[in-house]
Protein backbone atom coordinates (compact mmCIF):
# COMPACT_ATOMS: atom_id res chain seq x y z
CA UNK A 1 0.00 0.00 0.00
CA UNK A 2 3.06 2.48 0.69
CA UNK A 3 4.89 1.46 -2.19
CA UNK A 4 1.93 2.09 -4.33
CA UNK A 5 0.93 5.82 -2.47
CA UNK A 6 4.97 6.41 -3.04
CA UNK A 7 4.41 6.07 -6.87
CA UNK A 8 1.51 8.52 -7.52
CA UNK A 9 3.47 10.70 -5.23
CA UNK A 10 6.41 10.30 -7.48
CA UNK A 11 4.28 10.63 -10.91
CA UNK A 12 2.13 13.70 -9.61
CA UNK A 13 6.13 15.57 -9.00
CA UNK A 14 7.03 14.72 -12.21
CA UNK A 15 3.75 16.07 -14.10
CA UNK A 16 4.18 18.93 -12.28
CA UNK A 17 7.85 19.96 -12.93
CA UNK A 18 7.08 18.98 -16.82
CA UNK A 19 4.52 21.51 -16.78
CA UNK A 20 6.46 24.60 -14.86
CA UNK A 21 9.30 23.59 -17.80
CA UNK A 22 6.88 24.19 -20.17
CA UNK A 23 5.32 27.20 -19.07
CA UNK A 24 8.71 28.57 -18.41
CA UNK A 25 9.76 27.59 -22.62
CA UNK A 26 6.62 29.74 -23.82
CA UNK A 27 7.05 32.44 -21.55
CA UNK A 28 11.00 32.52 -23.19
CA UNK A 29 9.83 32.46 -26.35
CA UNK A 30 6.92 35.01 -26.23
CA UNK A 31 8.75 37.76 -23.93
CA UNK A 32 12.43 37.43 -25.74
CA UNK A 33 13.92 40.63 -26.86
CA UNK A 34 13.43 39.40 -30.78
CA UNK A 35 9.83 39.62 -30.30
CA UNK A 36 7.46 41.39 -28.42
CA UNK A 37 3.94 41.81 -27.47
CA UNK A 38 3.81 45.08 -27.44
CA UNK A 39 3.88 47.92 -30.21
CA UNK A 40 6.69 48.23 -32.15
CA UNK A 41 7.57 51.85 -32.18
CA UNK A 42 7.45 53.21 -35.22
CA UNK A 43 10.58 55.45 -37.04
CA UNK A 44 10.38 58.48 -39.66
CA UNK A 45 13.15 57.64 -41.38
CA UNK A 46 13.93 57.31 -45.21
CA UNK A 47 13.83 54.07 -46.52
CA UNK A 48 16.93 54.34 -48.58
CA UNK A 49 18.82 55.91 -45.84
CA UNK A 50 18.15 52.47 -43.24
CA UNK A 51 21.27 49.90 -43.25
CA UNK A 52 19.92 46.81 -41.99
CA UNK A 53 22.47 44.62 -40.35
CA UNK A 54 23.03 41.00 -42.44
CA UNK A 55 20.32 38.61 -42.22
CA UNK A 56 19.94 35.06 -43.20
CA UNK A 57 17.05 35.41 -46.40
CA UNK A 58 14.03 33.25 -45.53
CA UNK A 59 14.21 29.53 -46.95
CA UNK A 60 13.25 29.01 -50.78
CA UNK A 61 11.65 25.76 -51.81
CA UNK A 62 13.45 24.51 -55.00
CA UNK A 63 11.47 23.33 -57.52
CA UNK A 64 13.60 21.03 -59.98
CA UNK A 65 11.08 21.29 -62.99
CA UNK A 66 10.79 25.23 -62.77
CA UNK A 67 14.47 25.57 -62.63
CA UNK A 68 15.40 23.45 -65.79
CA UNK A 69 12.72 25.21 -67.76
CA UNK A 70 14.40 28.73 -66.49
CA UNK A 71 17.62 27.52 -67.83
CA UNK A 72 16.02 26.12 -71.54
CA UNK A 73 14.66 29.68 -71.45
CA UNK A 74 17.62 31.36 -71.45
CA UNK A 75 20.37 29.59 -73.41
CA UNK A 76 19.12 31.76 -76.61
CA UNK A 77 18.57 34.94 -74.88
CA UNK A 78 21.67 37.58 -75.23
CA UNK A 79 24.38 37.54 -72.47
CA UNK A 80 24.34 41.00 -71.54
CA UNK A 81 20.38 40.59 -71.05
CA UNK A 82 21.02 37.56 -68.85
CA UNK A 83 23.87 39.74 -66.89
CA UNK A 84 21.30 42.45 -66.40
CA UNK A 85 18.09 40.24 -65.15
CA UNK A 86 20.01 38.07 -63.26
CA UNK A 87 19.26 38.65 -59.32
CA UNK A 88 21.86 40.74 -58.06
CA UNK A 89 22.70 39.52 -54.44
CA UNK A 90 23.10 42.57 -52.02
CA UNK A 91 26.15 43.55 -50.57
CA UNK A 92 24.89 43.77 -46.76
CA UNK A 93 22.30 40.34 -46.96
CA UNK A 94 19.28 40.29 -46.34
CA UNK A 95 16.96 43.45 -46.35
CA UNK A 96 13.85 43.86 -44.71
CA UNK A 97 13.01 47.17 -47.31
CA UNK A 98 13.30 44.56 -50.00
CA UNK A 99 11.90 41.70 -48.05
CA UNK A 100 15.17 39.83 -49.85
CA UNK A 101 18.70 39.47 -49.86
CA UNK A 102 18.93 40.26 -53.86
CA UNK A 103 17.63 42.43 -56.43
CA UNK A 104 15.44 41.48 -59.50
CA UNK A 105 15.82 44.11 -62.40
CA UNK A 106 12.63 44.96 -64.00
CA UNK A 107 12.58 44.27 -67.70
CA UNK A 108 8.76 43.92 -69.57
CA UNK A 109 8.33 40.14 -70.08
CA UNK A 110 7.50 40.28 -73.86
CA UNK A 111 11.15 41.31 -74.06
CA UNK A 112 11.78 37.20 -73.77
CA UNK A 113 9.46 36.53 -76.81
CA UNK A 114 11.38 39.03 -78.78
CA UNK A 115 15.08 37.02 -79.42
CA UNK A 116 16.42 38.42 -82.24
CA UNK A 117 15.29 41.68 -81.85
CA UNK A 118 16.24 41.38 -78.20
CA UNK A 119 19.73 39.86 -79.45
CA UNK A 120 20.32 42.79 -81.68
CA UNK A 121 19.86 45.72 -79.07
CA UNK A 122 21.85 43.62 -76.78
CA UNK A 123 24.42 43.59 -78.44
CA UNK A 124 27.66 45.90 -78.50
CA UNK A 125 31.10 46.24 -76.68
CA UNK A 126 31.04 46.84 -72.99
CA UNK A 127 32.18 49.94 -71.83
CA UNK A 128 31.83 51.15 -75.27
CA UNK A 129 29.51 53.18 -77.08
CA UNK A 130 26.11 51.98 -78.24
CA UNK A 131 24.65 50.90 -81.71
CA UNK A 132 22.78 53.68 -82.92
CA UNK A 133 20.02 51.81 -82.84
CA UNK A 134 16.82 53.73 -81.40
CA UNK A 135 14.07 52.64 -84.34
CA UNK A 136 14.59 48.71 -82.77
CA UNK A 137 14.79 49.92 -79.55
CA UNK A 138 11.61 51.38 -80.14
CA UNK A 139 9.90 48.72 -81.90
CA UNK A 140 10.81 46.60 -78.72
CA UNK A 141 8.95 49.24 -76.81
CA UNK A 142 5.99 49.47 -78.26
CA UNK A 143 5.36 45.85 -78.48
CA UNK A 144 5.88 45.21 -74.63
CA UNK A 145 9.10 44.91 -73.75
CA UNK A 146 8.79 47.81 -71.31
CA UNK A 147 10.65 48.89 -69.70
CA UNK A 148 13.66 47.90 -71.97
CA UNK A 149 17.01 46.14 -70.10
CA UNK A 150 19.56 48.37 -69.24
CA UNK A 151 22.59 48.91 -71.59
CA UNK A 152 26.38 49.18 -70.31
CA UNK A 153 27.26 51.05 -72.87
CA UNK A 154 27.12 54.82 -73.95
CA UNK A 155 24.18 56.18 -75.75
CA UNK A 156 24.70 57.57 -79.82
CA UNK A 157 24.33 61.44 -78.94
CA UNK A 158 25.24 64.15 -81.14
CA UNK A 159 28.83 64.76 -81.94
CA UNK A 160 28.70 68.71 -82.41
CA UNK A 161 25.77 69.43 -78.93
CA UNK A 162 25.95 73.16 -77.72
CA UNK A 163 24.31 74.49 -74.92
CA UNK A 164 20.55 74.82 -74.79
CA UNK A 165 18.33 78.36 -75.26
CA UNK A 166 18.09 79.58 -72.04
CA UNK A 167 15.01 79.51 -69.98
CA UNK A 168 12.13 81.39 -71.20
CA UNK A 169 13.02 81.90 -74.80
CA UNK A 170 14.01 77.98 -74.95
CA UNK A 171 10.18 77.36 -74.58
CA UNK A 172 9.29 79.21 -78.06
CA UNK A 173 12.21 78.35 -80.01
CA UNK A 174 13.12 75.64 -82.81
CA UNK A 175 16.57 73.92 -81.20
CA UNK A 176 19.43 73.81 -83.67
CA UNK A 177 19.89 70.44 -85.83
CA UNK A 178 23.27 69.51 -84.00
CA UNK A 179 20.70 68.35 -81.05
CA UNK A 180 19.95 65.41 -82.57
CA UNK A 181 20.29 62.16 -83.89
CA UNK A 182 18.65 61.99 -86.76
CA UNK A 183 19.35 58.42 -88.16
CA UNK A 184 16.22 57.15 -87.20
CA UNK A 185 14.08 59.76 -88.87
CA UNK A 186 12.69 60.80 -92.45
CA UNK A 187 13.63 64.03 -91.87
CA UNK A 188 17.37 65.21 -91.59
CA UNK A 189 16.81 68.76 -89.86
CA UNK A 190 13.88 70.59 -88.13
CA UNK A 191 13.40 72.51 -91.32
CA UNK A 192 11.93 69.77 -92.76
CA UNK A 193 9.91 69.12 -89.81
CA UNK A 194 8.68 72.48 -89.62
CA UNK A 195 7.05 72.28 -93.51
CA UNK A 196 6.51 69.13 -93.66
CA UNK A 197 2.66 69.47 -93.19
CA UNK A 198 2.84 71.23 -96.49
CA UNK A 199 5.76 69.53 -98.22
CA UNK A 200 5.03 65.84 -97.52
CA UNK A 201 2.24 63.57 -98.32
CA UNK A 202 0.99 60.56 -96.23
CA UNK A 203 0.41 60.72 -92.36
CA UNK A 204 2.47 61.10 -89.79
CA UNK A 205 1.94 61.45 -86.03
CA UNK A 206 1.23 65.11 -84.86
CA UNK A 207 2.40 66.52 -88.63
CA UNK A 208 2.75 70.17 -87.98
CA UNK A 209 3.60 70.17 -84.05
CA UNK A 210 7.08 71.61 -84.71
CA UNK A 211 6.18 74.56 -86.38
CA UNK A 212 5.90 76.25 -82.91
CA UNK A 213 4.62 79.46 -85.23
CA UNK A 214 1.63 77.42 -86.31
CA UNK A 215 -1.48 76.02 -84.83
CA UNK A 216 0.65 74.99 -81.74
CA UNK A 217 1.04 79.00 -81.18
CA UNK A 218 -2.38 79.06 -80.49
CA UNK A 219 -3.00 75.89 -78.62
CA UNK A 220 -5.42 76.35 -75.66
CA UNK A 221 -4.80 79.84 -75.50
CA UNK A 222 -7.99 82.16 -75.13
CA UNK A 223 -7.45 84.15 -78.43
CA UNK A 224 -7.26 81.27 -80.58
CA UNK A 225 -6.73 81.22 -84.39
CA UNK A 226 -9.39 80.80 -86.76
CA UNK A 227 -10.93 78.75 -87.36
CA UNK A 228 -12.68 80.10 -83.97
CA UNK A 229 -12.52 77.48 -80.91
CA UNK A 230 -15.53 75.23 -80.49
CA UNK A 231 -17.29 74.15 -77.10
CA UNK A 232 -14.76 71.52 -77.30
CA UNK A 233 -11.98 73.45 -76.56
CA UNK A 234 -11.14 74.01 -73.79
CA UNK A 235 -8.49 76.86 -72.65
CA UNK A 236 -6.27 76.31 -69.83
CA UNK A 237 -7.34 79.44 -68.00
CA UNK A 238 -10.97 78.28 -68.31
CA UNK A 239 -9.78 74.68 -66.76
CA UNK A 240 -7.83 75.96 -64.17
CA UNK A 241 -10.59 78.27 -62.90
CA UNK A 242 -12.43 75.37 -62.24
CA UNK A 243 -10.09 75.11 -58.80
CA UNK A 244 -8.81 77.26 -56.12
CA UNK A 245 -6.07 79.41 -57.29
CA UNK A 246 -2.82 77.83 -56.66
CA UNK A 247 -3.96 74.52 -56.10
CA UNK A 248 -3.01 72.66 -59.95
CA UNK A 249 0.83 72.68 -59.64
CA UNK A 250 1.86 69.63 -60.90
CA UNK A 251 0.46 67.41 -63.63
CA UNK A 252 1.13 64.87 -66.38
CA UNK A 253 0.45 64.96 -70.08
CA UNK A 254 -0.05 61.57 -72.20
CA UNK A 255 0.68 61.79 -75.50
CA UNK A 256 1.22 65.92 -75.70
CA UNK A 257 3.52 65.89 -78.95
CA UNK A 258 5.99 68.97 -78.55
CA UNK A 259 5.32 69.50 -75.20
CA UNK A 260 3.00 72.89 -76.15
CA UNK A 261 0.69 71.97 -73.30
CA UNK A 262 3.36 71.89 -70.86
CA UNK A 263 4.93 74.95 -71.82
CA UNK A 264 1.60 76.77 -71.15
CA UNK A 265 1.22 75.49 -67.91
CA UNK A 266 4.82 76.40 -67.11
CA UNK A 267 3.93 79.99 -67.80
CA UNK A 268 1.28 79.76 -65.12
CA UNK A 269 3.70 78.25 -63.16
CA UNK A 270 2.44 74.80 -63.10
CA UNK A 271 5.25 72.32 -63.97
CA UNK A 272 3.61 69.34 -66.29
CA UNK A 273 5.50 66.07 -67.39
CA UNK A 274 4.78 65.38 -71.14
CA UNK A 275 5.08 61.64 -72.38
CA UNK A 276 5.52 60.97 -75.99
CA UNK A 277 7.26 58.25 -78.27
CA UNK A 278 9.39 59.43 -81.45
CA UNK A 279 7.13 58.22 -84.18
CA UNK A 280 9.13 59.63 -86.92
CA UNK A 281 10.21 62.93 -85.13
CA UNK A 282 12.41 63.36 -82.55
CA UNK A 283 10.06 64.74 -80.08
CA UNK A 284 11.68 63.78 -76.52
CA UNK A 285 15.12 65.85 -77.96
CA UNK A 286 12.47 68.97 -78.49
CA UNK A 287 10.70 68.84 -75.82
CA UNK A 288 14.03 69.08 -73.61
CA UNK A 289 15.64 71.43 -75.90
CA UNK A 290 12.03 73.78 -75.02
CA UNK A 291 12.91 73.48 -71.37
CA UNK A 292 10.28 71.39 -70.15
CA UNK A 293 10.32 67.77 -69.00
CA UNK A 294 10.10 64.58 -71.45
CA UNK A 295 9.31 60.72 -70.57
CA UNK A 296 9.87 58.42 -72.84
CA UNK A 297 7.11 55.55 -71.91
CA UNK A 298 4.35 53.97 -74.20
CA UNK A 299 0.51 54.26 -73.31
CA UNK A 300 0.61 50.73 -72.28
CA UNK A 301 2.92 51.80 -69.24
CA UNK A 302 2.08 51.92 -65.58
CA UNK A 303 2.47 55.65 -64.87
CA UNK A 304 5.79 56.00 -62.98
CA UNK A 305 3.64 58.21 -60.12
CA UNK A 306 2.36 57.01 -56.52
CA UNK A 307 -0.91 56.88 -55.71
CA UNK A 308 -2.63 59.91 -55.16
CA UNK A 309 0.26 62.85 -55.78
CA UNK A 310 -0.99 64.36 -59.16
CA UNK A 311 -3.07 67.69 -59.74
CA UNK A 312 -3.84 67.48 -63.00
CA UNK A 313 -3.90 64.93 -65.97
CA UNK A 314 -4.30 65.67 -69.54
CA UNK A 315 -4.59 63.76 -73.01
CA UNK A 316 -5.42 64.78 -76.42
CA UNK A 317 -6.39 62.47 -78.98
CA UNK A 318 -3.73 59.94 -77.87
CA UNK A 319 -6.99 58.47 -75.53
CA UNK A 320 -9.39 57.34 -77.99
CA UNK A 321 -11.13 54.32 -80.16
CA UNK A 322 -8.06 52.92 -81.42
CA UNK A 323 -6.89 51.66 -77.65
CA UNK A 324 -8.47 48.25 -77.21
CA UNK A 325 -10.85 48.55 -74.70
CA UNK A 326 -9.52 46.46 -71.43
CA UNK A 327 -6.66 48.52 -71.81
CA UNK A 328 -8.18 51.85 -72.05
CA UNK A 329 -10.68 50.56 -68.47
CA UNK A 330 -6.92 49.84 -66.88
CA UNK A 331 -5.62 53.24 -68.47
CA UNK A 332 -8.51 55.34 -66.68
CA UNK A 333 -8.03 53.60 -63.54
CA UNK A 334 -4.34 54.53 -63.27
CA UNK A 335 -5.48 58.06 -63.98
CA UNK A 336 -7.43 57.63 -61.16
CA UNK A 337 -4.83 56.34 -58.93
CA UNK A 338 -2.14 59.29 -59.82
CA UNK A 339 -4.51 62.23 -59.28
CA UNK A 340 -4.73 63.37 -55.87
CA UNK A 341 -8.20 63.77 -54.70
CA UNK A 342 -9.68 66.71 -56.05
CA UNK A 343 -7.65 66.20 -59.12
CA UNK A 344 -8.68 67.29 -62.62
CA UNK A 345 -8.70 64.39 -65.65
CA UNK A 346 -8.87 66.63 -68.50
CA UNK A 347 -9.82 64.31 -71.85
CA UNK A 348 -9.16 66.61 -74.24
CA UNK A 349 -10.87 65.35 -77.80
CA UNK A 350 -11.41 61.80 -77.25
CA UNK A 351 -12.42 60.40 -80.48
CA UNK A 352 -14.86 57.41 -81.70
CA UNK A 353 -17.41 56.36 -83.82
CA UNK A 354 -20.67 57.86 -82.63
CA UNK A 355 -22.82 54.79 -81.27
CA UNK A 356 -19.34 53.70 -79.33
CA UNK A 357 -19.94 56.26 -77.36
CA UNK A 358 -23.57 55.84 -75.93
CA UNK A 359 -22.40 51.67 -75.74
CA UNK A 360 -18.99 51.42 -74.52
CA UNK A 361 -17.15 54.64 -73.65
CA UNK A 362 -19.59 56.84 -71.76
CA UNK A 363 -20.38 53.41 -69.56
CA UNK A 364 -16.69 52.69 -69.18
CA UNK A 365 -15.61 56.78 -68.18
CA UNK A 366 -18.23 56.64 -65.67
CA UNK A 367 -17.59 53.97 -64.21
CA UNK A 368 -13.99 54.85 -62.73
CA UNK A 369 -15.47 57.41 -60.20
CA UNK A 370 -15.28 60.70 -61.69
CA UNK A 371 -17.44 63.46 -61.02
CA UNK A 372 -18.32 65.38 -64.32
CA UNK A 373 -17.37 68.98 -64.35
CA UNK A 374 -17.69 69.43 -68.20
CA UNK A 375 -19.21 67.08 -70.83
CA UNK A 376 -19.39 68.35 -74.54
CA UNK A 377 -19.87 66.12 -77.04
CA UNK A 378 -19.35 66.78 -80.95
CA UNK A 379 -18.90 66.57 -84.35
CA UNK A 380 -15.90 65.35 -85.73
CA UNK A 381 -15.48 66.35 -89.27
CA UNK A 382 -12.14 66.36 -90.82
CA UNK A 383 -12.70 63.00 -92.30
CA UNK A 384 -16.19 64.09 -93.96
CA UNK A 385 -19.33 63.45 -92.29
CA UNK A 386 -20.28 60.34 -93.99
CA UNK A 387 -18.36 58.61 -90.92
CA UNK A 388 -19.86 59.69 -87.90
CA UNK A 389 -17.28 60.26 -85.92
CA UNK A 390 -17.52 61.79 -82.48
CA UNK A 391 -15.32 63.86 -79.99
CA UNK A 392 -15.58 64.11 -76.32
CA UNK A 393 -14.01 66.83 -74.61
CA UNK A 394 -14.78 66.15 -70.90
CA UNK A 395 -13.26 67.60 -67.61
CA UNK A 396 -13.70 65.38 -64.74
CA UNK A 397 -12.37 65.53 -61.02
CA UNK A 398 -11.66 62.75 -58.94
CA UNK A 399 -14.27 63.19 -56.02
CA UNK A 400 -12.20 65.15 -52.71
CA UNK A 401 -13.89 63.10 -50.02
CA UNK A 402 -14.52 59.27 -50.21
CA UNK A 403 -12.61 58.46 -53.72
CA UNK A 404 -11.51 55.35 -52.49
Amino acid sequence: MNLLLSCNNLLFFSLLLTSNLLTLLVSTTFYSSNCSLKPHQLQTTTAAAVIYPPQPPPPVEEDDGDEEADQKTTLDLPPEFIAFTSPQKLPFGFNRNFDSDEILPPVGSPCRLMKDQLGRYMSYKVNGPCPDDELLAQKLLLRGCEPLPRRRCRAAAPRDAVEPAPLPGSLWTTPPDSSVVWTAYTCKNYACLVNRARDQKGFDDCKDCFDLNGRERHRWAAAAAAPPPSSLDFTIDEVLAAKPPGTVRIGLDIGGGVATFAVRMRERNVTVITTSMNLNGPFNSFIAARGVVPLYVSISQRFPFFDNTLDIVHSMHVMSNWIPTDMLHFMMFDIYRVLRPGGLFWMDHFFCVGEQLAEVYAPLIESVGFVKVKWVVGKKLDRGPELNEMYLSALLEKPLKNSW
